[in-house]
This record gives C-alpha cells, sequence and structure tokens, in this order.
C-alpha cells in the first residue's frame, strides 16, 4: 500500500484534527501503520522477535510523541517531546537497518529513507518551536517605596 491509498483509510475523526497538517505527524502515522507487516515477518523468525518488539514500540513513539507535544501550550514544551519523537524516528531507522537481514534490501531502504525524512522535518520544528515563547512586553514596573 502506497501512501496515498493509506491516507484514504484513515478515518475522519483523525484528519479533521489541526494536528492532520503537521506532515512529520502524518508520515509517522504512516510509518507505524505499514511497519506492522514488517514486524509481523520480523517475529517469524526467532532471531528478530526482541528487535519486532523494539522497532514496533519506536515506530508507535515517533507519532504519539508529536501527537502530545502539538498538544502542548508552550514551544519549549512542544520541542521537548518533538525530540522525544526525533530519537524514536532515529531508533527506528537503526533498528531497520538490523532488520535487513530479513526484510530485504529494497525494503529496509524504503523504509529507512522515510524515517529520514521525518527526522529532516522534526529537525526543521524543532528549532521553530524553541524560538516560540510567550514574552511579556518589556513594561516598567513601579513599585511604591
Amino acid at each position: 500500500m502506497n501512501y496515498a491509498e493509506w491516507e484514504q483509510t484513515v478515518p475522519c475523526t483523525i484528519t479533521s484534527d489541526s494536528l492532520w497538517k503537521a506532515t512529520a505527524y502524518r508520515l509517522a502515522l504512516f510509518a507505524a501503520d505499514i511497519g506492522w507487516e514488517d514486524v509481523t515477518k520480523l517475529m517469524h523468525d526467532p532471531r528478530t522477535r526482541s528487535l519486532a518488539d523494539q522497532l514496533y514500540r519506536s515506530l508507535g513513539s515517533v507519532s504519539a510523541n508529536i501527537a502530545e507535544g502539538y498538544s502542548k501550550g508552550t514551544g519549549k514544551d512542544r520541542a521537548r517531546f518533538y525530540e522525544y519523537a526525533l530519537g524514536s524516528a532515529r531508533e527506528s531507522r537503526d533498528w531497520y537497518f538490523k532488520a535487513r537481514h530479513v526484510l530485504g534490501d529494497e525494503v529496509v531502504e524504503h523504509r529507512i529513507g522515510q524515517q529520514t525524512r521525518i527526522i529532516q522535518l522534526l529537525l526543521k520544528m524543532i528549532p521553530q518551536q524553541r524560538a516560540r515563547t510567550l514574552r511579556e512586553a518589556d513594561l516598567d514596573y513601579v513599585t511604591e517605596e
């Protein structure tokens, strides 16, 4: 299934949320969804069962942390969760590389490319959020002495 086909299967309760506008979230959700088949294949080989668990957890963590960060009230809080997502995306990419012996080079190359794109987006989002702070206008405070 390609991204366009997958997107048609996502319920409107998700696509109508403003979070859906975040490209990194959409790509991460897609990656976790198609990762299901990869993990299922890895579970059939006893040597990669623990790898499958780690991969599925890290894939799911990317979109979950983007979603949680998106809901935070300050840029600093959002950036922190986007950094968690960044770590999970890098972790997923690492697990995919290790899974290449079972999944095959073509699948792994595609999945690593997806994670790399998500990483690139997050690396732009994090500093943007860090720059967003609520600042009070400079005012002269008068105190009675």
